[in-house]
């Protein structure tokens, strides 16, 4: 079967179906606990079954993996990339910030991938070397060019943060933007990267679902991605650096300088409050 099929629209149409499925759930899901805090409502799961079924009924032979456990590994080409539900605290929540993403990699190289929000009934998608676009329309990464005037995402992860050092990075990156922003859905992130709305887009930790559609976006439409010392980005590179090109360098510096441990200090609560 040839790389060259057509898959991103029959990605549109299951992304789009699933994130129908997610907005029937929405406001009535009751939340279950997989670990400390990492929470998983109904509408994973059954967002996830209704794309699997899919892509095995389409495509039987392409091995795929998803957030909620879909596996199928066999040593296709062929593999897909499965987030059912991207920002599920706060989809349990009641918070509309949420998504569908699904990639497919061929060979090891993503050559499509769609990210879809239902709340705003936006669909992402984009092809190896075929551009990017939001609801039919081309997008591209902002001409923002100093770290100063941008507007940045992170995100912090669902468990253990005492562990995560990304509040160094938050601490020190505020300082020199325009403002962070922490939205709690990586794929969207990386998308309103892709389209402008972000300037750049770090995190730690994150897994191929959540990144895979997302940076082949961001790529597409003239961003860089890269883990946090410049090197290439790869699907189990668990770090991501993006940004609209023009900010990489500086960035790069910023991060530099933080992992080696020149940070501001941060203020102190209590000669904060007394010198009120």
């Amino acid at each position: 079967m040839s790389p060259k099929e057509d898959y991103i629209h029959p990605m549109q149409e299951l992304a789009r179906e699933a994130g129908a499925l997610l907005m029937s759930f929405f406001g009535k899901v009751s939340i279950e606990y997989k670990g400390d805090a990492d929470l998983v409502t109904k509408a994973d799961r059954a967002s996830e079954q209704l794309i699997v079924e899919r892509i095995r009924k389409q495509w039987p032979e392409h091995d795929l993996i998803g957030e909620e456990g879909s596996r199928r590994e066999t040593g296709s080409d062929f593999r897909w990339h499965i987030d059912p539900l991207d920002g599920t605290t706060n989809f349990a929540h009641g918070y509309p910030v949420f998504c569908v993403s699904v990639a497919l990699e061929y060979k090891d190289e993503r050559i499509a991938g769609v990210v879809y929000d239902p709340s705003r009934d936006e669909m992402f998608a984009a092809e190896k070397d075929g551009g990017s676009f939001l609801n039919g329309g081309a997008i591209h990464v902002s001409s923002v060019a100093k770290l100063k005037e941008s507007l940045v995402a992170t995100g912090f992860p669902s468990h253990k943060r005492h562990k995560n050092p990304n509040i160094h990075f938050y601490h020190q990156i505020t300082l020199r933007s325009h403002g962070v922003r922490r939205a709690g859905s990586a794929a969207l992130d990386l998308c309103y990267l892709a389209c402008g709305r972000y300037d750049a887009y770090w995190e730690f930790n994150l897994n191929s679902w959540d990144t895979a559609a997302g940076v082949l976006l961001v790529q597409e439409a003239g961003g860089t991605v890269t883990n946090f010392t410049g090197g290439p980005f790869n699907i189990d590179s668990r770090e991501v650096l993006g940004s609209n090109t023009l900010l990489h360098g500086e960035l790069l510096q910023e991060f530099q300088a933080i992992i080696a441990g020149r940070v501001e200090g941060l203020p102190s609560v209590a000669e904060s409050f007394q010198s009120k």
